[in-house]
């Protein structure tokens, strides 16, 4: 069944800066997706009791000012440092913005998974031993999910809308189809969108429940993956209504979303939810299939949703667009993902480059579209495409353009 989808107006993105277990800013992610370099290594965050190579934030991270005190968890702390990347320029394009539009007029979308719960754990085993929960642990502002976002439009002095999204894997992308709606529904002028997630015992233990985490680095599209090796990052994007002083700025096209709602962690089997939010992303830019440079894959590197994403993408592209999975490079930072894997296809079409997929050695035999194993320079990469499937059914493909 076809969709009547309105072409949507794109918005300009003015800026944009990941933190990730690369390193800090799009210098450092760019240097390691070039040299096709993992970044995984095993947890030292805190103690688990099995093994497990994870996507850690290595950066020193910034500290919380006394006047946000009530806010200082490590997702805070993540999104403050990726705001004060001077080379991204996220927090001079906000300054900007806001001298233009008003500070009413600047929104913040933040996806997350996680928000506080490293902080709630720890405090937790404080309430445990102690029996009280410790003085300086504040629940609203640390654990709920919308505290990371609430304490980004604090730290920026902005008074417009401000929310969090949570479906898990495809959290940041959805801010970022947010963002664009907010945008072009005249609600807002600007808004600050994209995505933070923290390790957590929680996270670690739930999917290693689901005998999901590899006790390896993870090998994304590979015949013999077996499992994914969680991430942390910030991926922020500041967006801005299309004019003449943004004429020759990156843009979002649009974003196609799904909710198949077929299992609580499975994809459908014939990835019909996935199928849908490439479509409804290709429809909503008008775009034909035919138009998209560079696919960045979900790619988990578990066994299922490889599969499926993999039947999805060549029932919608057939083996002509090249795709790789990074998830191999930074791990999967879930919440984030879909703000730090646009940042990545952001970053292919600005260098001209297709990452490669870390960690493939053998293509899985029932994969049919055009995997690219190894980094390859290239040339006229216009239009790219970012994958986030979240669990639930939550589906999201962003289409970015130079």
């Amino acid at each position: 069944m076809k969709n009547n989808l309105t072409v949507i107006k794109p918005v300009a993105i003015k800026a944009f800066s990941a933190l990730s277990t690369c390193g800090m800013g799009n210098k450092a992610l760019y240097q390691s997706l070039a040299d096709n370099q993992s970044q995984l290594a095993p947890l030292s965050l805190f103690s688990i009791s099995f093994p497990a190579f994870v996507g850690e934030i290595k950066q020193p991270l910034l500290d919380i000012r006394e006047q946000l005190a009530e806010y200082n968890c490590r997702n805070a702390r993540v999104a403050l440092t990726a705001l004060n990347d001077a080379e991204g320029g996220v927090r001079a394009a906000v300054e900007t913005a806001k001298d233009r539009y008003g500070a009413h007029r600047i929104g913040v979308i933040i996806g997350t998974s996680t928000s506080g719960l490293y902080e709630t754990e720890s405090a937790y085993g404080v309430l445990l031993e102690t029996g009280d929960m410790p003085d300086d642990f504040h629940f609203v502002t640390e654990h709920a999910y919308q505290a990371t976002a609430r304490f980004v439009q604090l730290e920026l002095g902005l008074t417009g809308v401000c929310y969090a999204i949570s479906t898990a894997c495809s959290s940041g992308a959805k801010a970022i189809a947010a963002g664009q709606r907010l945008i072009n529904g005249g609600l807002c002028d600007a808004v600050i969108v994209g995505g933070v997630d923290t390790l957590c015992r929680l996270t670690l233990r739930g999917f290693r429940s689901l005998e999901l985490v590899s006790n390896q680095p993870c090998t994304p599209m590979d015949k013999n993956r077996n499992g994914i090796s969680i991430g942390e990052a910030a991926g922020l994007l500041v967006l801005e209504k299309c004019g003449a002083d943004n004429a020759d700025a990156m843009k979002v096209l649009a974003v196609g979303e799904s909710s198949d709602a077929h299992h609580m962690s499975t994809p459908h089997p014939e990835g019909k939810g996935a199928v849908l939010a490439m479509k409804n992303a290709l429809q909503l830019a008008g775009l034909k299939a035919d138009k998209i440079d560079y696919l960045n894959l979900h790619a988990t590197a578990t066994k299922i949703n490889d599969s499926v994403e993999g039947r999805a993408v060549f029932s919608v592209f057939g083996d002509s667009v090249p795709c790789s999975g990074t998830k191999g490079i930074t791990g999967h930072t879930l919440g984030a993902a879909g703000a730090l894997e646009t940042i990545i296809a952001l970053t292919a079409l600005q260098q001209q480059f297709i990452p490669g997929t870390q960690g493939l050695q053998e293509l899985d035999d029932e994969c049919q579209c055009q995997v690219i194993q190894f980094p390859l320079q290239t040339k006229n990469m216009q239009i790219a495409m970012s994958n986030s499937f979240g669990f639930g059914g939550n589906n999201a493909s962003v289409i970015v353009a130079l």
